[in-house]
């Protein structure tokens, strides 16, 4: 999880309900899909860079469960059918974002520039197809500019699957999303969903050990690095257990894989690969 996130999170847990007043959200999650994914029988979608909001038909609430201070007329527009989407801002502006959403007063001129891109119906017993088709005619009777149903299309093979991916990528997006078109609608991570991004590599220097907590106390929690441009930021994922209880020093140069990068040029979702052997 990036900084970002954490920070936008952490602020939303602030300002939380008690419990019984905020219960999460279900929803369907996706799978990493692998790099010669076969896009036959599967409808494919941009994969947007926005904050998760479901729409209960009444409230519009995080993924979490706590509310989003939407104004009352961004709401009011909405169908009384239960939503799943994302609240969107424009390629690479998740940090601009977070920040209008996490309001607990919103401003009628920040929410004026988002857009709530829907993308599925919860609940719903129809295939994926047919929602899709669904949430085009709710947007069209709600006729708002600030609701849109998020564009779904077959794609004929992994070749076009690719040729779409660098489309949107060259155009400051993350990656796509590949729904099953005959795919009921069901809760939690499986199949039926997958995003498909790219991983890109660097490197960086080992600058520090961070000690571990919960299950990895008494051993490495995450390595402080800084690359080649003088960011510094933390690996914490994708070491070995055996990595763990001997983890590279300080000086050593590690690879890691990352999506995309943040407005600072923090590496999001950075992760382990490998030391880097001395002459390489």
């Amino acid at each position: 999880m990036s900084i970002q996130r954490r920070h936008f999170l952490s602020s939303l847990a602030a300002a939380a309900l008690p419990a019984a007043a905020r219960p999460a959200a279900t929803v369907m999650l996706a799978q990493d899909a692998p790099p010669d994914v076969d896009p036959a029988g599967f409808l494919v979608s941009e994969k947007f860079d926005g904050v998760r909001a479901l729409w209960d038909g009444e409230r519009l609430r995080f993924r979490s469960g706590l509310p989003v201070f939407a104004p009352a007329w961004f709401t009011a527009a909405l169908p009384s059918l239960p939503l799943d989407g994302e609240l969107w801002l424009g390629r690479g502006r998740f940090e601009a974002l977070s920040g209008i959403v996490r309001r607990a007063r919103p401003l009628d001129a920040d929410w004026r520039a988002l857009r709530y891109l829907v993308f599925d119906r919860p609940g719903s017993d129809a295939p994926f197809a047919r929602r899709a088709a669904e949430l085009q005619q709710l947007v069209r009777q709600a006729a708002v500019p600030w609701l849109t149903a998020v564009a779904q299309q077959a794609v004929p093979d992994a070749a076009a699957l690719q040729a779409r991916l660098q489309q949107v990528l060259a155009s400051g997006g993350e990656g796509l999303v590949l729904h099953r078109a005959d795919a009921r609608w069901r809760a939690g991570r499986s199949a039926d969903l997958l995003k498909l991004k790219p991983l890109a590599d660097a490197e960086a220097t080992v600058i520090a050990q961070l000690p571990g907590r919960g299950r990895h106390a008494g051993r490495l929690g995450a390595l402080r690095v800084r690359d080649a441009d003088g960011t510094v930021f933390d690996i914490g994922s994708g070491f070995s257990d055996a990595q763990r209880l001997q983890p590279p020093v300080p000086g050593q140069v590690v690879t890691y894989a990352y999506r995309g990068r943040t407005a600072a040029s923090v590496p999001r979702f950075a992760a382990f690969v490998r030391v880097r052997e001395p002459g390489l």
